[in-house]
C-alpha cells in the first residue's frame, strides 16, 4: 500500500508541475499573440518592426493598409543620413489634406524618437495631423528628441536597423530621393 501512495504523489506532483508549466506557456503565447510585428521586406533585406500599444489609431491604420497591400508597389521616397528613412504615399493633396487620409496625433511621453522609431509623416499642419500613408523610421543613432511632441511615433524596429542604415547610404538627388528606387512591401507577422 505505501508504493500507492508514493505513485499518486508523484502523479499529483507530475500534474502540478505540467498545470504550472501549462500556465506559463499560455501566458507567454498569449503575450506574444498581443505584439503586433509589422516586416518591411526591401531588396536591401528586411525590417522588422513592434507597433506600439499605446498609439491604437496609428497601429490600426498602418495594420489595414498593410494588409490592404497599399504599400507593395511604393518606395522609399526620402532617405537622409543622420535622419530618416521615410516612405509611403507619393507627397499629393490626398495623402497630406484629405480628412480620410489624417490621422489625430497620439503622443505619448514613454514613445520617443530615437534610433529606430517608427513616426508618421505629415505636411505642416496646426493641428499636427498625421498622413495615414506616410511613415518614417529615424536613423540617427542619437535620436531625433526635437521631433518629439511633433510627430506621433508608433512603433520601433526590432530588427534590420543594419537594413535602415544601408537604405540612407545610397546615391539620391537633390530632393533626398534615391537614384535608384527602393520597393518594399509590407506586411503583418
Amino acid at each position: 500500500m505505501p508504493s500507492l501512495k508514493i505513485h499518486f504523489g508523484r502523479i499529483r506532483s507530475w500534474l502540478s508541475l505540467a498545470f504550472v508549466f501549462g500556465m506559463i506557456m499560455s501566458e507567454t503565447f498569449a503575450q506574444k499573440e498581443e505584439r503586433k510585428i509589422a516586416l518591411i521586406s526591401t531588396s536591401l533585406g528586411d525590417i522588422h518592426i513592434l507597433l506600439h500599444d499605446q498609439t491604437p489609431k496609428h497601429q490600426a491604420s498602418f495594420i489595414q493598409l498593410a494588409t490592404a497591400g497599399y504599400w507593395d508597389s511604393l518606395t522609399f521616397n526620402r532617405v537622409i543620413p543622420n535622419f530618416v528613412a521615410q516612405a509611403g504615399c507619393p507627397d499629393t493633396e490626398e495623402g497630406f489634406n484629405d480628412p480620410e487620409y489624417l490621422l489625430t496625433p497620439e503622443f505619448h511621453p514613454d514613445l520617443k524618437h530615437g534610433y529606430g522609431a517608427l513616426g508618421a509623416g505629415r505636411d505642416d499642419n496646426p493641428d499636427k495631423l498625421s498622413a495615414r500613408c506616410q511613415f518614417y523610421i529615424v536613423q540617427n543613432k542619437d535620436g531625433l528628441a526635437r521631433l518629439d511632441g511633433d510627430y506621433t511615433v508608433f512603433g520601433q524596429v526590432i530588427r534590420g536597423m543594419d537594413v535602415v542604415d544601408q537604405i540612407v547610404a545610397v546615391q539620391r538627388d537633390s530632393l533626398n530621393q534615391p537614384l535608384t528606387p527602393i520597393s518594399m512591401k509590407v506586411s503583418i507577422q
